[in-house]
Parts: structure tokens; C-alpha cells; sequence
């Protein structure tokens, strides 16, 4: 997984808490950035279009359930993970917030180690369905590589591959200045 791919939104009023995950985060090399309430945070989101929103609830002015209800009405937004990570461990509070539309919540104290690992997780959603170009015919000096009929022809010569070796050709030329990690292939081949 090559974290700096990542944009992160940090949202929490604490800016303690801020500074302990953006530290960590960054150390991990995700781009990070941090908001002190939901309306900015909102607002740096239609801005960045990050892959990940974490948010706290409870925060002055606009909370984390409105902020998360207003975030997944934006479209450009559809895509984006939101977590919330919080104090509150109710059973009505992450319900609430899974109702909110919250992908997850992570309930704090939280390990660094184990927030890290729950972010990565939550990350490998973006792996498959942003890696593989939509179009279905690569042209690449010579090279045409149609998805539609698994043909793949080199200077008018046809080329047989086998499924996999097709699917891993095609990852691969579909961004050819991409360098893609092991996970990346496997969860995509």
C-alpha cells in the first residue's frame, strides 16, 4: 500500500488530538490533513476530496453525526471512507453514527499500532476499483491490450495470455508510471 497516495481528514476540536494522529499517520506517510470543527471540515473536504474523513462527535457548533450526514450528501464525495473515532462506545451511539453513514467507528483509547491498522484497512477499498482505468482498449507503442475480448496484439501479431497473466498486463499498463505494491496486484489480479 503506498500511503502517500492516501489523503487523510483529521476533524477534532482537541488539537491534542490532532497533533497524536496526524503524527502518526504522517509517520506512516499518509498525506494528513486536520480540521477544528465540522463546517471547516466540510468545507477542506469539497476542497481535497479525501479518501478517508475522520471525525470526532463531539464538537461545538456542528457535531460529527451532522457533519457526517452533510459530507455524504456532497457528491463529489461518494467515494470517501468516514470513520468515526470517539470517547463514545455506546451501542446507541455507534448506531447512531453508522445511521449517520459512517463506514466505521473506532472507539478511543485506541493503540497507535491498532489505529494504523484499522485505517489501512479501511483504505483497501480504494485498491481495485481506483487502480483499474476504465477505458478498455491500451494502446502502448504498439501494444493494444483490448479488456472487452482479452485480446492482446503486439504490431498486429496476436499474443495469447492466460487470465491472470491478462488481468496482471493490464493493471500494469493501465498506469504505466505507477509502481504498485504486492497487495495492490494481489487484491486486484
Amino acid at each position: 500500500m503506498n500511503n502517500s497516495y492516501y489523503k487523510i481528514l483529521l476533524v477534532d476540536d482537541e488539537p491534542d488530538v490532532l497533533e497524536f494522529l496526524g503524527y502518526n499517520l504522517a509517520k506512516e506517510g499518509f498525506s494528513v490533513y486536520k480540521a477544528g470543527n465540522g463546517k471547516e471540515a466540510i468545507i477542506m473536504a469539497e476542497e481535497l476530496i479525501p479518501h478517508l474523513i475522520i471525525l470526532d462527535v463531539m464538537m461545538p457548533e456542528m457535531d460529527g453525526m451532522e457533519t457526517c450526514r452533510e459530507m455524504k450528501r456532497i457528491q463529489s464525495l461518494g467515494k470517501t471512507v468516514i470513520a468515526f473515532l470517539t470517547a463514545r462506545n455506546e451501542d446507541y451511539s455507534q448506531i447512531a453514527g453508522f445511521d449517520a453513514g459512517a463506514d466505521d467507528y473506532i472507539a478511543k483509547p485506541i493503540k497507535p499500532s491498532v489505529f494504523i491498522g484499522r485505517i489501512k484497512a479501511l483504505l483497501r477499498r480504494f485498491n481495485a476499483e481506483e487502480i483499474i482505468n476504465t477505458t478498455n482498449i491500451i494502446s502502448v507503442n504498439g501494444l493494444e491490450i483490448n479488456r472487452d475480448n482479452h485480446n492482446v496484439n503486439y504490431k498486429g501479431q496476436k499474443i495469447e495470455f492466460r487470465k491472470k497473466e491478462f488481468a496482471l498486463l493490464w493493471l500494469l499498463a493501465s498506469k504505466p508510471n505507477k509502481v504498485f505494491t504486492r497487495e495492490q496486484i494481489l487484491s486486484t489480479v
